[in-house]
């Protein structure tokens, strides 16, 4: 990627700092090398967004120090756009979950079926917090879904597990009906 944003790169840091296109190597600090200050480099950032279409955090011209870590986060920056823009254009999984609460406590389960929106995503996030600590989330998506769609399930609630929150993703049939765990292959089949 770094080769396609690289020239690009060079000739807005060169047009905004007013330097020289071949004082720009990797390693040159564009603060004390290039004498940016915070305003050129709010000035850069714009350039940077006009042209690429991407937004530049603040906090990320913070941690730029030369001119290679403006092109790679740059480069990063494309990526993360281009990675949204897919995951935008994938239609929602079919799903069905349950938020059991913790072992040993009273209250039954709640369930949701349907498409896993963002917001059904954090519908049942919050669900499933509210359950309280050590409650249990059992997703099942479409047999349909393939493994990239449920590693990209298992990565969306993952960070349920550091609220202590037990997280299960599964695959099922269309139908959507409660799983029924075959634990020697991993995946779940629906009762007949």
């Amino acid at each position: 990627m770094e080769l396609f944003v690289e020239p690009s790169c060079r000739r807005l840091v060169a047009d905004h700092l007013g330097v020289g296109v071949e004082q720009l190597v990797a390693g040159v600090s564009l603060r004390e090398d290039l004498a940016a200050d915070s305003l050129d480099l709010v000035e850069l950032a714009m350039a940077l967004e006009a042209e690429f279409g991407i937004v530049v955090p603040e906090r990320l011209l913070d941690r730029v120090r030369t001119y290679g870590d403006l092109v790679r986060a740059t480069g990063l920056l494309i990526r993360a756009r281009r990675a949204a823009e897919v995951r935008a254009a994938e239609p929602p999984l079919r799903m069905w979950a349950r938020v059991l609460p913790p072992a040993g406590e009273s209250g039954g389960s709640l369930e949701r079926a349907g498409w896993l929106t963002p917001y059904a995503a954090e519908t049942i996030a919050k669900d499933a917090l509210r359950a309280g600590q050590g409650a249990r989330l059992e997703l099942t998506v479409a047999a349909s879904t393939d493994d990239v769609g449920l590693t990209r399930v298992q990565r969306q609630f993952a960070w349920l597990g550091e609220r202590d929150v037990r997280v299960t993703v599964r695959r099922n049939d269309v139908r959507l009906l409660p799983p029924v765990a075959t634990p020697e292959v991993g995946f779940v089949a629906s009762p007949r």
